[in-house]
């Protein structure tokens, strides 16, 4: 089964960018969006084959994810059941047999880090959240986490040490979800794979310097580690300022 996702900040931007011929080039079973920045009626994409879920925030022109589907999902949900959390369209949780699988957009921590109570009071709930499903069912977590955990996991480590993004405690929330019984699917794969981001900056010819960070996800829990075959990132696609990550497991 092939998972893909991808923040494509701007899903009609990237539409007009040959979203649809990559969409079917990549051929994935499941494939997540994140930050869609459209409300309902706004989009009418025609992927034969596919169920589509979306979740709006209620700022327009904001936030937003979807799901595309092939198999039908057994329960579809949006949010995480809190209202402060909910308004944004940042969650879709997709039940299938062996597994729930959720797309996320994390909130971000802003500039000089404004937002950054708000997203560790996220992070505690969003973790609970996780920890509710996996009582029924093991839990596959995807999207932009807008985290890059480690120093390997971005290009200039050393003056972001602060940032919004690589601050020591949004790093110790990253961590904390691991200690939770979570396996970060490329770095199972990959532990010490140098180089391999997911964003780069518009501003410095940061992509074609490679001057990145890796802050898209597939989370696992433990349990499914054993049936994940590989993780990937790919870095060639080109229409957003993240590219789209992937996860392949047996079901």
């Amino acid at each position: 089964m092939k998972l893909i996702s991808w923040n494509v900040n701007g899903l009609r931007a990237v539409v007009k960018k040959g979203f649809l011929d990559i969409f079917n080039e990549i051929d994935a079973d499941v494939f997540c969006l994140q930050e869609t920045k459209l409300q309902e009626g706004q989009i009418d994409l025609e992927l034969e084959g596919y169920h589509q879920y979306w979740n709006y925030a209620e700022k327009k022109g904001y936030s937003g994810t979807a799901i595309f589907s092939k198999e039908e999902a057994l329960s579809v949900t949006y949010g995480i059941g809190i209202e402060e959390h909910d308004q944004e369209g940042r969650v879709i949780t997709a039940e299938y047999k062996d597994f729930y699988l959720i797309t996320c957009y994390t909130p971000n921590s802003q500039a000089e880090l404004k937002r950054l109570d708000y997203r560790l009071k996220w992070e505690e709930d969003f973790l609970v959240y996780l920890k509710m499903l996996e009582k029924t069912k093991p839990v596959v977590l995807c999207g932009d986490l807008n985290v890059a955990h480690q120093n390997i996991d971005l290009k200039n480590w050393k003056t972001n040490r602060k940032n919004p993004g690589f601050s020591d405690q949004e790093r110790a929330a990253f961590t904390h979800l691991l200690d939770n019984g979570f396996v970060d699917s490329f770095r199972y794969f990959y532990p010490e794979l140098e180089g391999a981001y997911s964003w780069w900056s518009y501003r410095f010819n940061a992509r074609q310097n490679n001057a990145g960070w890796r802050i898209d996800y597939f989370c696992v829990s433990e349990a499914l580690a054993p049936k994940m075959e590989d993780a990937f990132i790919l870095k060639d696609v080109l229409g957003s300022d993240h590219c789209p990550v992937g996860l392949i497991v047996t079901t």
